[in-house]
């Protein structure tokens, strides 16, 4: 039997098409799990981007040089031309943004609601504010042209 380890996705008895299919339907919902509430920082964002490329690259294997005819790796701007789905990023974007509109349809009724647009009360800590969620949703949509838009 196929196990779906990183052998299957570099394995030559499966077609591109189904290993593209696997990433889609079988790894991609286990690593977004609960990812509309993440608030990522730009460490986390590129460890994504690491293995979202690490993933198409074992997919699409090495390419050949036309001239020199060597082997290289993929480079990213190859790898968007390959995949031609949305990047992690931006499902992670629209998961977010979706689940923003379901918890503003909520209202105050709710605990979700009040625990989102809640204040904290008491002193806050040195330093730089953390990034909430409530800025990664008017960060995605001034990414998408409602910039000026109250989501709530």
């Amino acid at each position: 039997m196929l196990s779906l380890g990183a052998e299957s996705l570099s394995s030559r008895l499966l077609s591109k098409n189904l290993k593209i299919k696997i990433y889609r339907t079988i790894i991609l919902p286990v690593v977004l799990y609960g990812c509309e509430t993440w608030s990522l920082t730009l460490s986390e964002e590129r460890r994504l981007r690491v293995f979202e490329n690490r993933v198409l690259r074992r997919i699409f294997g090495p390419t050949r040089y036309k001239v020199r005819k060597e082997w290289r790796k993929l480079h990213h701007e190859d790898l968007n031309d390959l995949y031609c789905s949305l990047n992690i990023f931006r499902v992670i974007k629209s998961r977010r943004m979706k689940w923003a509109w379901h918890v503003a349809l909520m209202g105050d009724r709710k605990g979700v609601y009040r625990l989102l647009v809640g204040k904290l009360v008491g002193k806050r800590p040195f330093g730089r504010p953390t990034r909430r969620w409530e800025d990664n949703i008017e960060m995605d949509l001034q990414e998408v042209g409602c910039g000026d838009m109250d989501w709530i």
